[in-house]
């Protein structure tokens, strides 16, 4: 369900996305002094986007590490520095770029506790930018969650407030196992309230941020923010739609995706990546199995076409899942 509202003192103070995680880093700098933060462009110009702002001049350049051009080179560096006792925070620029180090990820980060017997532990939290919107090209604009949700050893989250955003960096950061923490390039200028010190958003569980009864909206990063707007407008057509705020992909809480379709007899799986092979797949296998008996249509998917992401602004724009397509898709799959 909702979580509880934040005190009033606290719900008056906003941030930021942005600004959101870099108090989240900062929290766990000042916690844990074996954790570093080490990527591309992360201490002199505090990250592409920003968000590392200031936290070289308040830990050193000991803490806050700019590294060569080597995805592969910075991810060895995170999974050997946990697993000889630290706790790195790494940046990898922009998600695409996992190409470049898949391999780190996928056969070391990923299996190392568990080809160790679970004796070592590896506590390294990646920071990654993903999403369309800002020109950036097909190269710059992918989302590969389904890459990272397919591996066993990994855990996945996306924030999609600044409230997540901070907490689930502390609790990944805490983590003694990897944790991708997957960014939103156009969710950086968003606001929401921010409480001051460290707090956590548990890994694992989902949110249900606004109840509904007769349509259950299945969303994670920005899109929940498209899908809350879905809702709004699906009212007008008599459609009282539920919206689920995934938060953590993997592991994924299922519990509550299948107790929401079970009260509302529908589902719509909303997600910015390419539709076809994306999460939302797994997602819709997973309610046909556990509430099959409970449906009243089929399972809706919104999702972006099997294309790279457009360069031009008014193609990228066409391309990328919004309110007005889930609109458009509930009502076909509704029939009104």
């Amino acid at each position: 369900m909702a979580e509880a509202q934040l005190d009033t003192a606290q719900a008056e103070r906003k941030l930021a996305y942005v600004n959101a995680i870099t108090e989240g880093v900062r929290e766990v700098l000042l916690e844990q002094p074996d954790a570093f933060v080490a990527g591309e462009d992360v201490a002199g110009a505090g990250s592409v986007f920003g968000y590392y702002q200031g936290l070289l001049e308040q830990f050193g350049p000991e803490r806050v590490i700019d590294t060569p051009i080597s995805e592969k080179g910075i991810m060895g560096l995170g999974i050997g520095a946990a697993a000889t006792g630290c706790r790195p925070i790494i940046d990898l620029m922009f998600m695409d770029f996992l190409g470049e180090c898949m391999d780190e990820v996928a056969n070391q980060m990923a299996k190392m506790r568990y080809m160790f017997g679970g004796h070592a532990k590896l506590p390294v939290t990646v920071l990654t930018m993903s999403g369309a919107g800002m020109s950036l090209a097909a190269q710059h604009s992918q989302s590969l969650e389904a890459w990272l949700t397919h591996l066993p050893g990994l855990k996945v989250v996306a924030p999609a407030t600044p409230y997540d955003a901070k907490g689930l960096i502390i609790s990944a950061c805490r983590d003694d196992n990897p944790v991708f923490v997957i960014l939103n390039k156009l969710s950086l200028a968003l606001e929401g309230p921010v409480p001051e010190g460290a707090y956590e958003v548990p890994i694992g569980k989902a949110n249900v941020i606004r109840e509904g009864t007769n349509l259950t909206i299945i969303a994670f990063s920005r899109m929940v923010h498209e899908a809350l707007q879905a809702a709004d407008q699906l009212k007008e057509h008599g459609i009282d739609a539920e919206v689920i705020d995934l938060r953590s992909l993997q592991p994924l809480d299922t519990d509550t995706i299948v107790a929401s379709v079970k009260k509302t007899h529908r589902a719509m799986i909303v997600h910015e990546a390419v539709r076809f092979g994306g999460f939302g797949g797994e997602l819709a296998a997973q309610i046909q199995e556990l509430a099959f008996d409970y449906l009243d249509a089929p399972i809706g998917r919104v999702g972006a076409p099997f294309s790279p992401v457009p360069y031009s602004p008014s193609l990228e724009q066409s391309y990328m899942p919004n309110a007005k397509r889930i609109v458009a898709e509930t009502r076909r799959l509704i029939g009104i």
